[in-house]
């Protein structure tokens, strides 16, 4: 292949460590097809998605929290099923669930013009011809995503963005803002109390933006040295991830860490209260007493696939000004793998971000 053929970018060559992330510079260059275009990509970022693909951890055979298999993967059990829809992952994958570029070219249907335009492209996707009830695909998992030079997607699923905020900044928008904006619609969140867990996190941090946005009082349980970097982006109130929370005090919760505090947080709503999950960082297997759930009307909602418009309203809200991006270190694509190695450490706030064009 000539140089215009190929691009550079990293690739998973399989579940495992961080050794399965792999520089190439000889990558083909995708080609648009019908209905599709071409995304020069300017930047990315890191989400717990892309470290748990590399690991492994959606396969059923997994039970612990996301961390215990974080640095080397959780070993062949995983291959049969670990990907977000339950089957196997295609080997070698482009990840990346976020990106910001600009489209490079167009295929068949779609108008010129577009080329030029700048986007963000759906993090979660609705594959065409799916028979599933709830269609899914994940950027930088069922399909190739931004950790490289280009990626192609569907045409509407690039989503143009006027903005004066970096790539980087805008990078780190869709797949946690989208995430946390699908799980706040999801439990119809008003001007309620809630209570965030993994607040400093990217699903949790945009979840605070999202829930102040709808005029909801926010609680957010994180770690004490993070706390005020929280109030600032809109707590109301912080716990520490120790602390005792008070009994029957929340309208809704929305938890990403799950594990073994999980009955505390069920304590933690009001009678009639709502429950919403779309991670489990600490651990998947909690135990629920369902006499709590039916004698307190509960109701508990997961939440993954969202409706096209969770991320059109999104984009909306950026280019309001309503909400904002917060990155806390940026390093250049040939440093995933200290990227990752630096988002484990959960030592920030936000999102880590990943710089992809050059110059």
């Amino acid at each position: 292949m000539t140089h215009a053929e190929t691009m550079k970018g990293v690739v998973l060559t399989g579940h495992g460590g961080l050794d399965r992330l792999v520089w190439r510079e000889d990558l083909p260059k995708p080609v648009p097809g019908p209905g599709e275009v071409l995304v020069r990509v300017g930047a990315a970022a890191i989400n717990n998605t892309d470290v748990n693909t590399r690991t492994g951890w959606y396969s059923k055979s997994v039970r612990g929290d996301t961390a215990a298999g974080a640095a080397e993967g959780y070993g062949g059990a995983a291959d049969a099923d670990g990907s977000w829809n339950g089957a196997a992952l295609v080997f070698p994958r482009i990840q990346g669930a976020d990106c910001c570029g600009t489209i490079a070219a167009v295929g068949k249907g779609v108008p010129e013009a577009r080329i030029g335009e700048r986007v963000l492209v759906r993090a979660i996707q609705q594959p065409a011809g799916s028979d599933d009830e709830l269609p899914l695909a994940t950027l930088g998992s069922e399909y190739d995503g931004g950790f490289a030079e280009f990626t192609k997607v569907a045409a509407g699923d690039a989503v143009a963005i006027r903005s004066e905020l970096s790539d980087v900044e805008l990078a780190s928008f869709p797949c946690a803002f989208s995430t946390a904006e699908g799980m706040i619609q999801r439990v119809g969140l008003g001007a309620e109390k809630v209570l965030i867990t993994g607040a400093s996190g990217g699903v949790g941090s945009a979840a605070i933006q999202l829930a102040r946005r709808r005029g909801a009082h926010v609680s957010a349980l994180t770690s004490p040295a993070k706390a005020d970097t929280l109030r600032a982006l809109g707590a109301d109130a912080v716990f520490g991830r120790d602390d005792a929370l008070p009994e029957r005090s929340f309208d809704v919760v929305i938890d990403l860490v799950g594990g073994p505090r999980w009955d505390d947080l069920i304590g933690a709503l009001k009678n009639g209260g709502r429950y919403v999950t779309a991670g489990a960082i600490a651990g998947p297997i909690v135990e629920l007493d369902l006499r709590t759930l039916y004698l307190r009307d509960l109701t508990l909602f997961g939440s993954t696939y969202q409706p096209s418009s969770i991320f059109t309203d999104l984009v909306g809200y950026i280019e309001c000004g309503e909400i904002r991006p917060v990155v806390a270190e940026t390093f250049a694509l040939r440093d995933l793998r200290a990227a990752q190695e630096a988002f484990l450490t959960k030592s920030h706030v936000g999102k880590v971000g990943i710089q992809v064009a050059e110059g």
